[in-house]
């Protein structure tokens, strides 16, 4: 498996669509279409978006606090500075979308659905992936503190240069997950990580944790 991501655009200019945007004014509706929609600086408050559909969407600086986004999709989305806190975003779609220096906390994103989805210098703060599926998903130089992705299945997924602290794995299905190069601080269930990829560095750093799921007791008395 290679680990070198795609490049990914960095600037809303490097957008294939960027030309196509049109700005976006008011509020979110539910089961709304917007396609190929610029949300700048927007701030939304306890919104209703549920089974909103994002087709090749560009979010800048924007800011989501409560409220519910359940089975809406993003397509083709590029989502830079956004700040999305205690939202429901349960059983979402997600693919070939972006997410760049975002801050997301405590949102409950369980049953969700991400496929060739980047994330980029973002911070994940109690997100709630239990039982999601992530396919091709890249977390690079990332913080991600009590993600709870107890069983989720994930395959192909990368984490590079990332942080990853009280990160939840137990009962998690891992295919091909490559987690060197980051720092590992998890919780592991019965069957521990099989189907990762990780360094003799990493394996010594967490045996302990290894150890303890398998019921394994280290006395050295």
């Amino acid at each position: 498996m290679s680990r070198a991501a795609d490049p990914v655009p960095r600037e809303l200019a490097d957008l294939p669509y960027a030309a196509a945007l049109t700005p976006h004014s008011g509020g979110l509706e539910a089961h709304a279409e917007y396609d190929t929609v610029h949300f700048d600086r927007a701030g939304f408050d306890d919104p209703d978006a549920s089974g909103a559909r994002f087709l090749e969407c560009a979010f800048t600086g924007t800011s989501v606090q409560g409220g519910r986004m359940r089975r809406a999709r993003f397509t083709g989305a590029w989502l830079k500075d956004l700040r999305m806190t205690l939202t429901d975003i349960a059983e979402t779609r997600w693919s070939d979308t972006t997410l760049i220096g975002s801050s997301v906390a405590g949102v409950q994103a369980f049953g969700a659905r991400l496929e060739r989805v980047v994330f980029a210098g973002c911070k994940l703060d109690s997100v709630n992936f239990r039982d999601a599926e992530l396919t091709g998903v890249t977390f690079t130089d990332c913080l991600l503190r009590d993600v709870d992705f107890a069983g989720a299945t994930l395959r192909r997924t990368v984490f590079a240069g990332s942080r990853l602290t009280g990160v939840d794995f137990s009962r998690a299905s891992l295919d091909t997950v490559d987690l060197r190069g980051s720092e590992l601080g998890l919780i592991v269930g019965p069957s521990p990580l099989r189907g990762a990829i990780i360094t003799s560095g990493q394996l010594a750093a967490i045996a302990p944790v290894l150890a303890d799921s398998l019921g394994i007791v280290v006395d050295d008395d």
